[in-house]
């Protein structure tokens, strides 16, 4: 119990409490235990209690829209998650998992509700840590739900894509332009200063023609798929920020819903503890005397 005490100590939602209150509430909260790799809840589930970790550590994450996961926090000894369904009654907002054995107190509603008539310090502290997370939230998903345009389309390429990209690369080159103009002026001045026997292509240079002709068939065909390839990049690349965009509304949205009904419920709270400290301060009794 005296361990338990001052565990709660180091919660900042708990600083505020002295010894005696921290052992009360230390005495009122379960105990459990998880295993690692346990999953303790995941986004969706029903919030009904908050944790507070002992020893061990637990991963809270969500997958975004691509499946990816998503480290919002790795909670150590001394911290507490899972608060936010827990006052606003909603549905778990992400997973939690246990990384190593895990050992928690766990605060359910009833718990807490005494917690914030007792002390509506309690309330204040447990929106700047909410908004800590949120704020981590925010920032997290301005990185992680973008997604790499070159590597979506890399996956996907055959040897002849491969080949094509490669090509338009380095017919765009300066070593391209400098190999055909030393091929050009080899063959050229051959066929112009050799002994008319020795000469394979004399003027007008017809095979030379020919050959050019070809190669520049050849490389509009590769430089064609590569522009078709990039095409599809850009498209990906629309894709991809359409994804980020309405995303990113759609957190907000969110944040901005949980938030409102975080306060309104904080507020009324503090407003019905107001009331009834009024009504049972010894002012109010003498007014009602009067």
């Amino acid at each position: 119990m005296a361990t338990d005490a001052a565990l709660l100590a180091e919660v900042p939602l708990f600083q505020f409490l002295d010894e005696h209150e921290r052992a009360k509430l230390a005495g009122q909260l379960d105990e459990v235990n998880f295993p690692a790799g346990h999953l303790l809840f995941k986004a969706g589930d029903p919030g009904d209690s908050m944790y507070i970790i002992r020893s061990g550590e637990v991963e809270i994450f969500f997958k975004d829209n691509t499946g990816n996961r998503v480290v919002l926090e790795r909670a150590t000894p001394g911290h507490f998650f899972g608060e936010l369904s827990l006052l606003d009654q909603g549905t778990r907002t992400a997973s939690a998992e246990a990384v190593v054995d895990v050992e928690a107190l766990r605060v359910d509603q009833a718990d807490l509700d005494q917690l914030i008539r007792a002390y509506p310090q309690a309330a204040l502290d447990l929106l700047s840590a909410m908004g800590r997370r949120m704020r981590v939230t925010t920032e997290l998903l301005r990185h992680t739900a973008s997604r790499n345009v070159n590597e979506e389309v890399e996956d996907r390429r055959s040897v002849i894509d491969k080949a094509a990209d490669w090509i338009a690369a380095f017919s765009g080159s300066i070593p391209f332009l400098g190999l055909h103009v030393l091929w050009f002026a080899i063959w050229v001045g051959w066929n112009s200063a050799a002994p008319e026997a020795q000469r394979f292509d004399p003027f007008p240079y017809g095979l030379l023609t020919m050959m050019v002709s070809l190669e520049a068939i050849i490389l509009s065909v590769f430089v064609l798929l590569s522009q078709n390839r990039q095409i599809e990049k850009d498209r990906v690349r629309s894709d991809i920020e359409y994804d980020v965009n309405l995303k990113a509304e759609l957190e907000i949205m969110q944040l901005h819903e949980k938030v409102d009904r975080l306060t309104e419920d904080v507020l009324t709270r503090l407003a019905a503890l107001e009331r009834k400290l009024d009504g049972s301060s010894p002012l109010a009794g003498d007014r009602r005397a009067r």
